[in-house]
């Protein structure tokens, strides 16, 4: 069943963008590793990490248009999925310090040292372990998701109002984690990790290492996300995105669907989070901040939603543009992306992408039009000869 699930995903396209995310899973940490410093063909692993940064975006960038370009959800709060991916690596990796933090606790973490807490919080037993900590990668999003979504989907909370009750959620978590009293970091967060899975986290080979996983975790999300895509299911989400009264008249219970895709949305999103904080090094409240979040449907629109590998190509331009911009003209790089959008809107509305696809679908069309004329031409005189 799931072999046949996975078969039904793979066209042309997602079949090549797969390789081709499996090839830089390779190529690049080869790049690294391989080559000495002195070589051309080295990459410095500042790119290679920068280039990981890409990814996991890229990552989060395919969540959102899971739920925005096939069903039609437009959230402003995916960033809050990420952030607690990211939160619940950072724990992993925070209790991996021990005694080598600054206060030489083997248990509490140097912050709750600072902050004179004796003893570990309830929340944070379990994450000394490595697969405990994973398995909260998906549940923490999973389960924010599926209550925030059982509510809204079955209240029939839809457009502009559910967009603003996203954004509302993810603002109120960052408010929320901002407060030393959560026992998270407060504003500083969590950083200055050591280990992961024993392995130091500033080592070249682990970077290298993070990185394919990145690449991978994109490449099965991408075959994840087609196969839902392309299945059963996947054309009722269409349903419901461009008709839901219609959908809904014809027996399909909506909010199930909504409600399921919502929830593997927020889990890849959690797994992008997890991926980013060991390869940037932190994690802080900032990264619910709402802005966050607008910038992935500013990423997703450029690519062109509803085109799965559109909303990849989206991210990784916009935030490579970002990264040679900011250095050069960091004070007018937010009025970029914001000109960036509208000219979207109005010149290029299914992004990238779609607007490629649908110049090659009329270039194909041409000659099948041109041929069914000359065929009813020449049947035609036919007739006028008889």
């Amino acid at each position: 069943m799931i072999t046949s699930f996975l078969l039904k995903s793979l066209d042309r396209r997602i079949s090549i963008a797969i390789l081709v995310l499996l090839a830089i899973a390779v190529l690049v940490p080869v790049l690294n590793l391989a080559f000495p410093k002195a070589s051309a063909l080295h990459m410095p692993t500042y790119v290679m990490q920068l280039f990981g940064k890409y990814l996991n975006y890229a990552l989060l960038a395919l969540a959102l248009d899971l739920v925005w370009g096939f069903c039609g959800i437009l959230s402003l709060g995916h960033g809050a999925f990420f952030a607690l991916g990211g939160y619940a690596m950072g724990m992993y990796l925070m209790r991996q310090i021990g005694s080598r933090g600054s206060y030489g606790d083997p248990v509490l973490p140097d912050f709750m040292v600072f902050l004179n807490w004796k003893t570990l919080p309830w929340f944070w037993h379990g994450f000394d372990m490595f697969w405990f900590a994973m398995v909260m990668v998906f549940v923490a999003p999973g389960v924010l998701a599926f209550i925030f979504g059982w509510f809204a989907f079955r209240s029939r909370v839809n457009g502009v109002y559910l967009s603003i009750i996203t954004q509302a959620m993810t603002y109120a978590l960052m408010l929320a984690f901002f407060r030393n009293d959560m026992g998270f970091g407060g504003n500083n967060g969590l950083t200055d990790f050591k280990d992961i899975i024993g392995f130091e986290v500033q080592a070249d080979s682990t970077r290298a290492v993070l990185f394919a996983a990145s690449a991978i975790a994109l490449a099965l999300s991408l075959l994840i996300a087609s196969g839902i895509v392309r299945s059963k299911a996947g054309k009722v989400l269409v349903g419901i995105r461009d008709a839901e009264s219609r959908t809904r008249f014809l027996g399909y219970r909506v909010e199930n669907y909504k409600l399921f895709t919502f929830v593997v949305s927020a889990m890849m999103a959690g797994v992008a989070g997890a991926l980013y904080v060991p390869q940037v090094g932190i994690i802080n409240p900032g990264e619910f901040a709402p802005g966050n979040s607008i910038e992935v449907v500013i990423w997703t629109a450029v690519g062109g939603r509803g085109t799965l590998i559109g909303p990849i190509l989206g991210a990784i331009l916009v935030n490579g543009g970002k990264t040679i911009f900011t250095g050069i003209w960091p004070e007018f790089w937010l009025f970029a992306l914001g000109a960036l959008f509208v000219a979207v809107t109005l010149f290029l509305p299914k992004g990238i992408v779609g607007t490629v696809a649908e110049f090659m679908a009329k270039r194909k069309a041409k000659p099948a039009a041109a041929q069914k004329t000359a065929e009813a031409t020449g049947a035609e005189q036919a007739e006028a000869a008889q």
